[in-house]
């Protein structure tokens, strides 16, 4: 039975050492024993050693459990979930899920150091890409991917957008979604065109809507111009990170009738003959 070193050992950090003197102490460890640049045949063993040092230690929840039942708190046999994940915005900035979990030590090193390997070519993951429905981004789903024939469940959270990207143990996933018929987003903002009749316009009254979730009914001031934008705070599409959503906005079309009747005819032309006098 091997018995694994205690991690403040292999870092060489004290039990009372804090946050910043731990990834200090990695990073030092981990370029010094990075494969690349440490050609002696017990490089990669100790940077993989030193990694999962650091993988415990600095998580403050994962240290505060090993502080209290060391190793057998991270038995291998016990994990109940293998994915890592990662989630990227369209930008390219590291949103971490689930505790920061990291199962490979070069995926550690790799995101310790800004995502890139300074001494060699980072390795290549399988990469897929789903594409997903407007909504499904929007309120979140799950599909299923199929790698080196084992299928796999991958849970999409809800805001994921065009670029989002989701990094597992063994493949990456990113995101591509379809547009809408009607809504149209911008991050985490929605917008949406709503015709609305010239009476509606002009005196005022309420209309429906649709939104991501259920329709609702806004009050139209009288006298609204054409494509007045109305905010909905809060009826946007949900944050990839934290909690709140972003905003819906409405821009209220005057629909301007294509033809009229006899009657409705003659009752516009009573109107302008009124406005004219006034004017």
């Amino acid at each position: 039975m091997t018995t694994k070193r205690d991690y403040y050992d292999i870092l060489g950090v004290t039990k009372s050492a804090n946050q910043a003197e731990i990834k200090q102490a990695y990073r030092k460890q981990a370029l010094q024993f990075h494969p690349d640049r440490n050609k002696s045949s017990d490089a990669e063993s100790k940077f993989k050693e030193i990694n999962e040092a650091y993988e415990i230690l600095g998580n403050s929840q994962k240290r505060q459990t090993y502080d209290q039942f060391g190793h057998q708190a991270f038995d291998p046999s016990r994990q109940q979930n293998p994915f890592t994940y990662t989630y990227t915005s369209q930008g390219g900035n590291p949103f971490n899920f689930g505790g920061g979990d990291f199962s490979d030590p070069f995926d550690i090193f790799e995101s310790f150091f800004g995502g890139g390997n300074p001494f060699g070519q980072a390795r290549q993951k399988p990469h897929y890409s789903l594409r997903l429905s407007f909504m499904e981004a929007v309120r979140g789903t799950k599909k299923t991917i199929i790698h080196q024939g084992k299928s796999y469940d991958v849970k999409i959270p809800a805001g994921a957008d065009t670029g989002t990207r989701i990094r597992f143990a063994d493949f990456d996933v990113s995101m591509e979604i379809q547009a809408h018929d009607r809504f149209k987003r911008d991050g985490y903002d929605v917008f949406i065109d709503q015709p609305i009749k010239v009476t509606t316009a002009t005196l005022g009254g309420e209309e429906v809507v649709p939104s991501l979730d259920e329709p609702i009914k806004i009050k139209v001031r009288a006298g609204t111009q054409s494509h007045t934008m109305v905010r909905l705070k809060g009826q946007g599409v949900p944050h990839l990170q934290g909690s709140g959503r972003g905003d819906l906005y409405i821009r209220l079309i005057v629909a301007v009738p294509s033809s009229l009747s006899r009657e409705e005819r003659k009752l516009f032309q009573k109107i302008d003959q009124i406005w004219q006098e006034q004017n």
